[in-house]
């Protein structure tokens, strides 16, 4: 039985200790030294000035840093302000602006009211206190636990759907296989493929540890690179109440895990003193492994698929980790999985390449997976290739660019430092496992099955125009995008519904994203008069216009830490009592649950060139929209649950299609 309780009913939840989130790292437990908490950058005031700089890692780029090593990774980070604490006054302006679109007159004045009520009567006041108080003892940002928190590791439902996200990269120059090996075996070009991502991921690992990748800037100044120290090494643990996170930084690990057929590995893909193979070692490694367990004369050899516990719900997986590290030997193989570089998943199969993103999304049947790990690089046998990211430790643009550099710098070239010693042979992970936990394993695949039988999503590649035509027209591409996206559900369901676009934080220290509310009186107004036919054509590109005007501000006021959602997340977990529950008159008025129940989630990741990627919609009646705005191109990743008769992908897409279309007409 699939249980909706969505991430977004996680969020309007009231307690908060921040003594419940843990790291291994020094990442929260010490303050940052010699942080300049009145940094006071410019606040951005155009659309063009969040534009990333330094984005495509390429590999002359790293090379040209190690080379000259004059500006460190981390070197900017007491130049990156503290993420303010926007204002009641106008957090709740906006607010109310954002539930005109959505409330019906009745509903609108009623939230207006709580909405007064809720700084009339002090409580708001008292809770802003609470949260300048917070301010001054957390080290680097205010929201920081608090979203970690509330936004991830609170979670309870399985997150293979509703937390992790996937990618699909592009195919090499070279092309796949086609035809595809038969279903059951492994190809040699699948290996080679596999060899060069891990000596690539490799690369990258050794240049954030060495601090020589540039860092990231808009024109307003630097951004935080926190987030790469959360990329290798990094796994989340299942735990009561809540899940834990660990990551470390250097990350120093030797050995990565590969899956196969469901059995685990210990691959060690560096020396003992962290020297580089070359990539023939390390398709050796893999080769060593397959052959063994190919040469398994009987099942009473293979290993359960463990790793369908890490799709589970999250309470019934803690248990069970517990009970499993009762066990000495399974104690060390999951801290050896926790503390692997990454994780390799190697597939018998290969699938048709419309549907070849769901093998990243979900497996199909969340099998040879290992779904809490940070980074997961998935090959197919017929070389396809593509990734399964957990999101709590960071946000997909840090991921994506190494993605992107990993895609880009294929084929894959030996490290200039490569050596030919001799690495230990692959370890097989072994498990000690009881009747219970084998019955649990058995149930977990039963669970799994049916959430993702319930997963609805497709992919839209549309070609007629890109970024060069929407700069030509002079519309910004990401907020043309929005709009498209509103115009297609409101012809679709004839009414507008809250909408979320993802907003970087990364101009603030430990900053990660806020919420761009896309549905607004302009883009309403847009949308109402498109296809009205007593509607002049030049009113409607005007209403177009304005609707396009509006997001942006909305965005720039995001992305300056003046958004609406993560204020009142944390003017929320500051409430203390029932009482003051009672008196938090805004989060009780049915319209704070009705504008923040998302059924349009969506997120511009634009900067990933070499890969598409998605994720699962966040509540059960709704849409998860990721879109990549490429110069020539438009290219789309919609979900939605086969459960809820009201959604469907596939019409979604085609009514999008129609959009974009009768857009470029319009506008033309």
């Amino acid at each position: 039985m699939v249980t909706f309780t969505t991430r977004f009913n996680l969020l309007n939840s009231y307690s908060f200790n921040s003594s419940k989130c843990t790291f291994s790292s020094q990442i929260i437990k010490n303050k940052v030294k010699n942080v300049n908490y009145f940094h006071n950058r410019p606040p951005i005031k155009s659309i063009r000035s969040i534009k990333l700089r330094n984005f495509v890692a390429t590999k002359t780029q790293l090379e040209k840093m190690e080379e000259s090593n004059n500006i460190k990774t981390f070197s900017k980070q007491n130049d990156v302000p503290r993420q303010p604490i926007p204002t009641l006054h106008e957090t709740l302006d906006r607010y109310k602006k954002t539930l005109i679109p959505l409330l019906s007159t009745e509903e609108y004045n009623n939230a207006i009211i709580a909405v007064d009520e809720f700084m009339r009567n002090g409580i708001g006041e008292i809770l802003q206190g609470r949260l300048y108080e917070l301010d001054k003892v957390e080290p680097y940002n205010w929201i920081e636990i608090i979203w970690l928190n509330k936004a991830y590791l609170e979670w309870r439902e399985p997150i293979l759907i509703n937390v992790n996200w996937w990618g699909l990269f592009e195919d090499p120059e070279t092309g796949i296989l086609n035809p595809p090996p038969p279903n059951g075996q492994i190809s040699e070009f699948q290996i080679n493929r596999a060899a060069g991502f891990i000596s690539n991921m490799l690369n990258f690992n050794e240049a954030i540890n060495n601090e020589s990748i540039p860092p990231e800037s808009t024109r307003q100044g630097p951004l935080c690179m926190n987030q790469y120290k959360r990329q290798f090494g990094v796994s989340r643990i299942p735990d009561f109440p809540i899940d834990r996170i660990i990551t470390t930084w250097p990350s120093i690990a030797k050995h990565i895990i590969v899956i196969y057929k469901d059995q685990i590995f210990k691959v060690q893909v560096l020396g003992e003193r962290g020297e580089r193979v070359s990539i023939d070692s390390i398709k050796r490694q893999l080769h060593l492994l397959i052959e063994q367990v190919n040469n398994y004369n009987n099942n009473s050899e293979l290993q359960p698929p463990i790793g369908l516990l890490t799709g589970e719900h999250r309470d019934l997986w803690a248990k069970t980790r517990h009970k499993l590290e009762t066990n000495p030997k399974n104690k060390v193989n999951l801290e050896t999985i926790d503390n692997s570089l990454f994780v390799v998943a190697l597939d018998d199969y290969s699938v048709d390449k419309d549907i070849s993103h769901h093998n990243n999304f979900h497996a199909f049947n969340g099998r040879n997976r290992w779904f809490d790990k940070s980074i997961q690089i998935i090959l197919q046998n017929n070389g396809q290739a593509g990734v399964n990211c957990e999101h709590t430790p960071s946000d997909a643009v840090a991921s994506g660019r190494i993605f992107d550099d990993i895609v880009s710098n294929e084929p894959a070239k030996d490290p200039p430092n490569s050596t030919s010693i001799s690495l230990p042979a692959p370890q097989h992970l072994n498990w000690v496992i009881d009747n219970t936990i084998n019955d649990i394993i058995h149930n977990a695949q039963i669970n799994i099955q049916n959430a993702i039988d319930n997963v609805d999503s497709v992919l839209l590649y549309y070609y007629e125009y890109g970024s060069n035509w929407l700069k030509n027209v002079k519309y910004s591409p990401d907020a043309f995008v929005q709009m498209a996206i509103q115009l297609a559900y409101y012809r679709q369901y004839g009414e507008p519904c809250a909408t979320y676009e993802s907003a970087s934080t990364r101009g603030f220290l430990h900053g990660r994203t806020e919420t761009v509310r896309s549905c607004s009186v302009d883009s309403l107004e847009f949308t109402k008069a498109f296809d009205d036919k007593d509607i002049k054509k030049g009113k409607k590109i005007e209403l177009f216009t304005t609707a396009i005007k509006s997001h942006i501000e909305y965005m720039i006021a995001a992305v300056n830490g003046k958004g609406v959602d993560r204020h009142l997340l944390g003017l929320r977990t500051q409430l203390q009592s029932d009482k003051e529950k009672e008196s938090a008159s805004l989060f009780n008025d049915p319209s704070y649950q009705k504008s923040s129940h998302y059924k349009l989630s969506t997120s511009n990741m634009s900067l990933g060139v070499k890969f598409i990627c998605g994720f699962g919609a966040v509540v059960p009646d709704g849409y998860g929209v990721c879109y990549m705005i490429n110069p020539d191109k438009l290219r789309f990743a919609i979900s939605s649950y086969k459960k809820c008769k009201e959604t469907d992908s596939v019409i979604f897409r085609k009514t999008l299609i129609k959009t974009l279309d009768d857009l470029r007409e319009t506008l033309s």
